[in-house]
C-alpha cells in the first residue's frame, strides 16, 4: 500500500471478509487472528482486483516498508528534515542500510536514492500545480539545499524547468503506485 487510497481499499476488503485487525498502515496490516487458507485466497483475490498485492515473503514486505518510509517522509510528513537518511532508514527498519540498499536495487531495479528523487519530483509537481507555495518555499519544505538544486534535479527528471512545468496547460502527475 503506497497511498491513502490503497489503505481505504485494504480496510474495506478486511471489513468485508470480517477479518479483525488492530493496525492499518501504509504497506502493512496487523491482523488479530490467524487467517485460514480460504481467507488468504479471498483477500488476495479481492485485493488483486484493485491492483493490489498481498505480500507474504519477507523480502517483498521489507521492500514495501522501505517504500512506505520514503513515501510517508516525502508526501505526508511535516517533521523536520532527516539529516542522514541512510541512518534514519536503518534505525526505522532495524536493518543495515547496505543490506536494504542492495536488496532494494536488486528487487526494484532502481536505487533507493533514485526512488526518493522520483517521489520528491512528483511532490514538487503537485505543489506547483496547487500554486500555493513559491519555489523557494517548496525547496525548503522538501529539504533541498537550494532552489537551484531543486531546479536542476527537476529538469534532469522531467526534461523541463519548474517554471516551464508550472506554465504548461496540461500538467501531468504520476500516481504514487506507478513510481
Amino acid at each position: 500500500m503506497v497511498s491513502l487510497r490503497c489503505k481505504l481499499i485494504v480496510k474495506a476488503e478486511l471489513e468485508n471478509l470480517h477479518i479483525h485487525f488492530s493496525e492499518l498502515g501504509l504497506g502493512e496490516v496487523l491482523i488479530q487472528e490467524e487467517l485460514s487458507a480460504r481467507q488468504m485466497i479471498e483477500l488476495s483475490t479481492n485485493l488483486s482486483k484493485s491492483g493490489l498485492e498481498l505480500l507474504e515473503d519477507r523480502k517483498g514486505i521489507l521492500i514495501e516498508r522501505i517504500k512506505n518510509v520514503i513515501i510517508e517522509m516525502i508526501h505526508y510528513s511535516e517533521e523536520p528534515p532527516v539529516n542522514n537518511f541512510s541512518a534514519y532508514l536503518s534505525n526505522k527498519l532495524h536493518y543495515d542500510y547496505n543490506y536494504l540498499s542492495t536488496l532494494f536495487s536488486e528487487m526494484e531495479g532502481v536505487t533507493i536514492g533514485n526512488f526518493m528523487m522520483a517521489h520528491k519530483i512528483e511532490r514538487v509537481k503537485e505543489l506547483l500545480i496547487y500554486n500555493e507555495m513559491s519555489l523557494t518555499m517548496i525547496a525548503a519544505k522538501l529539504h533541498y539545499s537550494s532552489v537551484a538544486h531543486l531546479s536542476n534535479q527537476f529538469k534532469k527528471v522531467t526534461g523541463v524547468t519548474p517554471s516551464c512545468f508550472k506554465n504548461r496547460k496540461h500538467k501531468r502527475l504520476i500516481a504514487l503506485e506507478d513510481l
